[in-house]
């Protein structure tokens, strides 16, 4: 198998190893940081291409990431910025799609920061013929809110997000990989829907850390938990066939038991959070980080 790592820093004359989709709607107070931490990463032997866009935006998330054109053209890395109209996220990563031209695949939130070695193990993990999805190790940035810190402890623990790889807030994928699927369907959970394209043996999680922030507050946990679990559910009802890759651990009593022992706060958050979204009704709503 041919490897990336005797390719140069910069851009070829065709086309770079690996493109960031980067959505971003109304992030122009995130924006920067992510863009800033892109900047920093490490050499991605191939060079890279960053296309953000701007959907459905308020603010100014369009030029402050046009601010980075310089220093992204300093690299040899080219950034491209598209503006939307529509909000939607899948219409987004579909137009990012659609702009990219590099054979690998990052899809990132824009409330995401990436540590400097994670791009170029991503493509190192999917620089192979063969389907491949990669994420990196997801580190949960520290909630201001009290009760969201205590959700964060537990559910850093449970099985699927301590064995698998879950991908929230990025995932990449190889070319082959990426032809698994067309177009993004219009629905709730991309990164569930991009998982279970893989078997097990397909995925991988590589070293390097990403930091992901969760919903801050109680009501806001509530309603992201609920559109999460409204997202698994809208896959099995739409794309069934799907469900042979999905491998989520169980989650035994006797687990469930100890750690509600070590941290009895955070476990009852986490537990009455998993309740309230069971026994209130769920409303439709559009697409929300729960900030």
């Amino acid at each position: 198998m041919t490897r990336l790592n005797h390719l140069p820093e910069s851009v070829p004359p065709g086309r770079p190893a690996l493109a960031v989709i980067l959505p971003a709607s109304n992030e122009a107070r995130l924006i920067g940081a992510c863009l800033d931490a892109l900047v920093a990463s490490s050499a991605v032997p191939g060079g890279a291409e960053i296309v953000v866009i701007a959907n459905g935006c308020r603010d100014d998330t369009a030029g402050r990431a046009r601010a980075y054109a310089g220093v992204f053209a300093a690299r040899g890395w080219r950034l491209e910025v598209i503006e939307r109209a529509d909000g939607g996220k899948l219409a987004a990563l579909n137009a990012g799609d659609s702009a990219a031209t590099a054979p690998i695949r990052v899809y990132l939130d824009a409330d995401v920061t990436v540590a400097p070695d994670l791009l170029p193990a991503l493509a190192e993990a999917l620089d192979t013929p063969a389907p491949r999805y990669a994420s990196g190790t997801l580190a949960i940035t520290a909630p201001r809110n009290w009760a969201s810190r205590a959700y964060a402890r537990i559910w850093a623990q449970v099985p699927f997000m301590s064995t698998d790889v879950p991908g929230c807030g990025l995932f990449a994928v190889n070319a082959a990989g990426r032809a698994r699927w067309g177009a993004f369907p219009d629905i709730i959970s991309d990164d569930t829907f991009v998982r279970l394209n893989f078997a097990p043996a397909e995925r991988e999680a590589v070293p390097a850390l990403y930091r992901w922030p969760i919903a801050e507050g109680l009501a806001a946990l509530v309603r992201v938990r609920r559109r999460q679990d409204r997202g698994v559910t809208e896959i099995a009802e739409r794309f069934p066939a799907l469900l042979a890759n999905d491998n989520k651990p169980p989650f035994p009593p006797a687990r469930k038991l100890r750690l509600a022992l070590r941290d009895p706060v955070g476990f009852a958050i986490y537990s009455g959070v998993a309740l309230a979204v069971r026994l209130t009704p769920s409303r439709a709503q559009g697409w929300s980080r729960g900030r």
